[in-house]
This record gives structure tokens, sequence and C-alpha cells, in this order.
């Protein structure tokens, strides 16, 4: 449960489709949000068993829309909590950070950590993103964990816009 299910658990509303096989999200899908604003959702870049050449693409296609779009007030950057951050991972935050992007780091599968682990992961993920601990969001789309701080900061983007 990853970036389909953060959506379908913000929005309390199955919206996204969710899959067993991570990378599935291939295309940029808008979602209108009391016409007021759009969430993009974009395809993932790490675990999607594709060819480099369509890794390329993808990531081509992230660049451009993330530097050449006016209307973007921030990113929302999901990273698995159960994993450290990959070179990956840590590229793309360095790449937010040098944009000037206000991005939000989100911990996806939070609740499949156990308490102890997962205060202990939250702060090592955090440390080694160079980001305090506030700055990193533990997320669980099963339990809910991590909604209401992630709608606060992402309509806080959007008055600030």
């Amino acid at each position: 449960m990853g970036k389909s299910s953060l959506l379908n658990q913000i929005f309390d509303h199955k919206l996204a489709g969710v899959s067993q096989t991570p990378g599935k999200t291939r295309s940029v899908n808008f979602y209108r949000v009391d016409d007021k604003f759009f969430m993009v959702d974009l395809p993932g870049y790490g675990y999607a068993k594709v060819s480099k050449v369509e890794r390329h693409k993808f990531s081509s296609l992230i660049g451009f829309y993330l530097e050449n779009n006016t209307f973007l007030s921030g990113v929302v950057h999901l990273m698995d909590m159960r994993h450290p951050p990959t070179r990956l991972d840590l590229n793309v935050a360095a790449y937010l950070k040098d944009l000037g992007m206000g991005h939000l780091v989100v911990l996806t599968k939070a609740d499949k950590l156990a308490r102890g682990a997962g205060l202990k992961q939250h702060r090592e993920m955090a440390r080694q993103l160079g980001r305090s601990p506030d700055e990193v969001l533990p997320f669980s789309a099963v339990d809910g964990r991590g909604t209401k701080e992630l709608w606060t900061w992402i309509l806080a983007r959007i008055k600030g816009h």
C-alpha cells in the first residue's frame, strides 16, 4: 500500500487503483479537489519494474513537470518507511531542495513497523535526508496515521500560493 493507497485514504474514497505490484502508475493523473485545486499523481520512480528507457522517460516527464509548472504549490515525496532511503530517494530529495520546491517527505506503511522500531526508523530517515523529524511525516493508509497532518500541509501550501 503506497501512493494509490495514500490517495484513497486522504480522499476517503477509492480514486486510484491499488495493486500488489509497485509502480503501476504510468501516466500523470489529475484529481480536482472541491473545484479549488488539483492533486497530481505522477509516476513512481523507485520500485517499478520497467526498462531503463521507460525509467528515463518517467524521470524526464517528472522533471519537466516540476521545473515548468508555475501553478505547482508543493510536492509530497513518498518513501516506504520499512526501508532505508535509497540513493534514488536521496537524489530526489536533494533535487526538490535544489529546485526550492516546498516539499514534504511522507513515509508510507508506518503501520508495518512496531512503535519503537517505527520511531527509530522515522528519526533515522529524517537524519539521512538532512531534515528534522518534524519535516518527515509517518503515514498509514491502514490506520489513518498522518492523514490530518498531510491535509494540514497541503492546505497551507494552497493558501500560500
